[in-house]
């Protein structure tokens, strides 16, 4: 799937992949399941823990949220241009569609 992306978009998404919450461990709670601390705040645990646990939640979640803006924007702009291709797609339809008319018209002369 993230072959059909252009490669700039490939690299937001692929960049910013967070780990699941499995291998968090309770948030807040000192270090997560997956080995290694999550900084010293975070290893103490208490109130400091769970903030500065909340705030990388609060981080992730805008991350995320500008990706999906990102990845609309970019549908967008598609969906633009595939409409302005079809409309000259049209155009020129419609211009072969003259020509026959004109053939129509001299060989009925």
């Amino acid at each position: 799937m993230w072959r059909f992306f252009k490669p700039s978009l490939r690299n937001i998404f692929s960049t910013n992949i967070r780990m699941s919450s499995e291998q968090l461990g309770e948030l807040g709670k000192g270090a997560g399941k997956g080995g290694g601390g999550g900084g010293a705040i975070r290893e103490a645990g208490g109130a400091f823990g769970k903030r500065q646990a909340v705030e990388e939640e609060m981080y992730f979640k805008k991350k995320e949220q500008e990706q999906i803006a990102a990845l609309r924007r970019h549908h967008q702009e598609e969906i633009n241009h595939h409409q302005k291709e079809i409309e000259r797609i049209q155009e020129e339809i419609s211009r072969h569609e003259g020509k026959i008319r004109q053939l129509k018209k001299h060989d009925g002369d």
